[in-house]
């Protein structure tokens, strides 16, 4: 439902920037996010951003990560600076989003998942 892109292999230092798109075709999409997982582990959040640009990063990534939106708003950025070997994940774009205007709730609408490796 959501694609997700910008994922690679980086050396520790790098920068990457990952890039999210929710279909054009939904109603309205709400706040938007990042989260990453690693095997064995939960889901954990990196950053979300609402529709009138409220920000919050995770403490592991604040001051390296900058979350963004498009201007059609069914896009979301995430560039990440300073990257580290422990930034290895599988980061996946979340997106709230109300499908109908007769809808009186937001659907939580993920992506498959763009792989980031940070080599030392």
């Amino acid at each position: 439902q959501l694609v997700e892109s910008g994922g690679g292999l980086v050396q520790a230092g790098g920068s990457l920037r990952l890039s999210c798109v929710a279909p054009e075709s939904i109603y309205r999409v709400n706040a938007m996010g990042w989260y990453r997982q690693v095997p064995g582990k939960q889901r954990e959040l990196v950053a979300t951003i609402t529709s009138d640009n409220s920000i919050n990063y995770a403490d592991l990534v604040n001051g390296r990560v900058a979350i963004t939106r498009g201007d059609a708003k069914n896009t979301v950025y995430l560039q990440m600076d300073s990257l580290k070997p422990e930034d290895t994940a599988r980061y996946y774009c979340n997106a709230k989003v109300r499908t109908a205007v007769w809808a009186s709730y937001d659907v939580d609408y993920w992506g498959r998942g763009t792989q980031v490796t940070v080599s030392s």
